[in-house]
C-alpha cells in the first residue's frame, strides 16, 4: 500500500481545535441542506458526503435550479456552485464560527438562494448560536485534510460492506449533529419508541430515526469528553445479550458507558491489514445484531 492509499494518523489531542470549529462549520452548511431538500426518512436529506476534495452537500434542487456546496481540503476553500450562476468560493482560514456564518449567508444571497436555518448546533451542549460563536475560530489545513482523508479510508471500506446487503440501507453519509461517518442497515421491523437523550436534539427527530430495527455502525473522531476517535457499532433496539456476542478484532470491546462495541482508530490503523480488520470489525458486529435479534438473513443478504 503506498502513502496515499494508506490511513492516516489521526491523534484527536493534535486536531481538537479545527475539528471543534469543523463541526460548528459543517452543521451551519447541514442545516441549509435540511431546510432545502424535501424530506427524507431517517433524516437522510440533511447529511452530507465524502468527496474527492472533502464534504459535499451533492445536489440540491431549488426553485427550479440546482446547487451545491462543497468544502474543499486541499485547496481549503469552499465552493457553492448554483445552476443558472457562477460559482463563488472564500477561503478556509482561521475565522470565528460567526464570520463563517456571515460569509456563507452573504455568497447565498448573492446567488439568489434564500433561506433560513435554526441557527444553533444540534447535539452539542452548550448549544451557543452560530452568530454569537467566537469561541470556535481553529483551522489548521493539514489537521482538517488529515481528517478527511481518515473519512475517505472509511467511506470505502464501509460502502464495500454496504454493498452485500439488499434490504433497506443508508447511504455511507456524514451526519453533522455528532460529525460521524455512518452506515446503517435496517431488518424491516418496528422498532420500539425510542428515549431520545441526546443534548438539543428534538425528540420526534430521534423518534422518527430509530422507528425501525438498525444495525449501525461509523467511525467517529472524538470530542472533548472522549479524546479517542473509534469505530463503533449498535443496535437498537440493543437486546441484553448484544454485548455478549464474539466480535473482531481482539481489541474491538463493548462499552457500557454508550451501549455501543468499539474500536480504536489507532488500534485499526496498527493492524497487520487495517481494510481487512475494519470489515471484520463491520461484520461481527453486524452478525451480533442478526443473532440477538433475530433478523432473516435469507431475505436480506446477497447470496
Amino acid at each position: 500500500m503506498n502513502r496515499e492509499q494508506a490511513w492516516p494518523e489521526l491523534n484527536f489531542n493534535n486536531i481538537k481545535d479545527t475539528i471543534e470549529t469543523l463541526h460548528q462549520w459543517i452543521q451551519i452548511v447541514g442545516k441549509i441542506r435540511l431546510r432545502t431538500m424535501p424530506w427524507q426518512n431517517h433524516s437522510w436529506h440533511t447529511s452530507l458526503y465524502i468527496s474527492p476534495t472533502g464534504y459535499s452537500t451533492q445536489s440540491i434542487p431549488y426553485q427550479g435550479r440546482t446547487f451545491q456546496i462543497d468544502f474543499d481540503f486541499k485547496k481549503h476553500q469552499l465552493h457553492i456552485q448554483c445552476s443558472n450562476t457562477d460559482s463563488l468560493s472564500m477561503d478556509l482560514e482561521p475565522m470565528t464560527v460567526a464570520e463563517f456564518y456571515k460569509r456563507i449567508f452573504e455568497m447565498l444571497e448573492q446567488l439568489g438562494i434564500n433561506v433560513k436555518i435554526h441557527a444553533s448546533p444540534n447535539e452539542v451542549d452548550p448549544a451557543i448560536p452560530f452568530q454569537e460563536n467566537t469561541d470556535n475560530r481553529s483551522y489548521d489545513p493539514e489537521a482538517a485534510q488529515t481528517l478527511w482523508k481518515a473519512f475517505s479510508k472509511a467511506n470505502e471500506i464501509f460502502n464495500e460492506f454496504r454493498s452485500n446487503f439488499v434490504g433497506k440501507a443508508s447511504p455511507v453519509h456524514l451526519f453533522w449533529g455528532a460529525f460521524d461517518l455512518a452506515v446503517t442497515r435496517f431488518s424491516g421491523r418496528s422498532a420500539p419508541l425510542h428515549p431520545g437523550g441526546m443534548p438539543n436534539m428534538p425528540l420526534e427527530v430521534m423518534q422518527e430515526a430509530y422507528s425501525q430495527e438498525v444495525s449501525s455502525a461509523g467511525l467517529w473522531p472524538g470530542s472533548a469528553d472522549f479524546p479517542v476517535p473509534i469505530f463503533y457499532a449498535y443496535s437498537y433496539p440493543s437486546p441484553e445479550d448484544f454485548s455478549k456476542q464474539p466480535v473482531k478484532p481482539a481489541e474491538a470491546f463493548f462499552s457500557e458507558e454508550m451501549g455501543e462495541f468499539m474500536l480504536k482508530y489507532e488500534d485499526l490503523i496498527q493492524s497487520e491489514d487495517p481494510d481487512k480488520t475494519l470489515m471484520e470489525f463491520l461484520q461481527s458486529t453486524y452478525d451480533a445484531a442478526c443473532n440477538t435479534l433475530d433478523w432473516d438473513r435469507e431475505m436480506l443478504e446477497r447470496k
